[in-house]
């Protein structure tokens, strides 16, 4: 997936693309920070948050399917959450040596 880019003073050298869950978080990230952001803005110009009642029917026959791919989204990012958990308390190897099995460097 990297491409090889020349480079005059240290010879060839891979680029690597960025893995497919950093962008995945950078998304959730972003768009939690924009809804963040729309709602305070709302309130600054309004002062009241959303009224759920009145997106629902401005979204019209929609509202179900909005609901369901939001329902859906926040369902994959708790399972990725959830499995990045699991994984850490499954793993039988410390990732920090403790000091006792540390050999001295000469």
């Amino acid at each position: 997936m990297g491409q090889i880019q020349l480079d005059n003073m240290e010879g060839p050298k891979e680029i690597r693309d960025w893995p497919l869950s950093t962008i995945c978080w950078y998304a959730v990230f972003v768009w939690f920070g924009a809804s963040l952001f729309s709602q305070s803005l709302y309130m600054a110009f309004n002062g009241e948050p959303y009224n759920a009642n009145i997106i629902l029917e401005s979204a019209g026959p929609f509202a179900w399917l909005i609901i369901t791919i939001e329902v859906l989204v926040w369902g994959i990012v708790v399972l990725f959450f959830g499995r990045k958990v699991v994984n850490r308390f499954q793993s039988s190897t410390p990732e920090i040596a403790l000091s006792e099995n540390v050999s001295p460097q000469s």
